[in-house]
């Protein structure tokens, strides 16, 4: 690559051991404990080093596993621990794993996680470390968002740009990220900061319509350019109109499609909405579409409703399709059992409302 495409950090290098350490200190490690990082074959060399620095100024014992694996960012569920033998056993040892790829809809995870292990994924990179480092107060707006929606029944989503779509809940848990893992047997992401669910099978109806400035963050990493409309019937997606986004995404679908009958890639998966008001929505715009500059901030920007389709064996389902589809969605009014927690875009529950830290 040449010298003049690589985008310099804007922060300090030096400083990320210590930025690791703050990271820590809210994962609540603690002397004597161990932390097992898992590493691939692209992981940054500075995150294990600084990861390493900041375990022993706390008096942790750390150790790194790396995998012989280059894991992709589009491919789900694919495992890296437990082929190995003895890998999953010393993962379910520690304390807190440190995980340097995406290790969701895996069996493994659940295993770990079931035992009480704490897991934190740090897949972001340098300069977003430092700016979605969860602010005071993210934790609590997050645990109350949790809480709401554990409690709804039935939630409306409807937005200007034709967006008129309703599932019902409670048949998956909820599952929530503060970025940074801190209970036992929680799963965080650093840079993280919303909630979301699975809805019941075969209750998600109605239209989805993206809009232009809506992001798709998974597979690809870029705005939507013009509106794609989505007919959903019985939890699935049943029509997909548009211009170039929707052809991008009826492709993504059909292709991983395990058979010419599987209709797994075009169920509706977890939905949900962000919290975390480090996050922004411009940041493609601001700092390319290199997908490590936002996996995080994309889909935790405050107010967006984040649509997906796919996989839900993260929720205990038994969809395993790598058919995933993540859209983050602006200016949506989302509705708790008639109860408005989100108008256009906006969080309206004071509860759910963090100040941004300037950083």
């Amino acid at each position: 690559m040449l010298q003049a495409a690589i985008r310099a950090p804007e922060g300090n290098p030096a400083g990320l051991a210590f930025l690791y350490r703050r990271q820590f200190e809210l994962c609540k490690v603690q002397r004597g404990e161990t932390i097992a990082l898992v590493s691939d074959l692209t992981t940054r060399r500075e995150y294990i080093q600084a990861a390493f620095a900041a375990a022993d100024e706390l008096g942790a014992d750390v150790y790194e596993m790396c995998v012989n694996a280059v894991p992709s960012w589009t491919k789900v569920g694919v495992p890296t621990i437990g082929k190995c033998k003895g890998t999953l056993e010393a993962v379910r040892a520690a304390d807190i794993i440190v995980i340097f790829h995406v290790p969701l809809f895996t069996k493994w995870l659940k295993e770990v996680m079931d035992g009480g292990t704490r897991v934190l994924m740090i897949i972001d990179a340098p300069d977003d470390l430092d700016h979605l480092m969860s602010p005071k107060g993210l934790k609590d707006a997050v645990k109350h968002a949790h809480k709401r929606l554990s409690q709804t029944k039935k939630v409306h989503v409807v937005s200007d740009a034709g967006t008129d779509f309703t599932y019902t809940c409670g048949e998956y848990p909820v599952m929530s990220q503060w970025g940074y893992a801190d209970e036992p047997g929680h799963f965080d992401h650093w840079g993280a900061g919303h909630v979301h669910t699975f809805p019941n099978e075969g209750t998600a109806n109605g239209t989805v319509v993206f809009q232009p400035g809506d992001i798709i963050i998974l597979p690809y990493c870029r705005y939507v350019q013009d509106p794609v409309r989505l007919d959903i019937r019985d939890g699935f997606v049943t029509n997909i109109e548009g211009g170039l986004d929707a052809k991008l995404m009826r492709d993504w679908l059909n292709d991983n499609k395990s058979s010419p009958d599987d209709r797994d890639p075009f169920a509706v998966s977890h939905l949900g909405w962000g919290l975390n008001p480090q996050s922004l929505w411009y940041g493609i715009a601001l700092n390319g579409d290199e997908p490590e500059r936002s996996r995080a901030a994309a889909r935790t920007f405050p107010g967006n409703f984040l649509f997906s389709t796919g996989p839900n064996t993260q929720g205990g389902g038994k969809r395993n399709t790598r058919g995933h589809y993540d859209v983050p969605m602006r200016d949506c009014t989302v509705i708790l059992d008639n109860q408005v927690v989100i108008e256009k875009g906006r969080l309206v529950d004071p509860a759910m409302v963090v100040e941004r830290e300037a950083r």
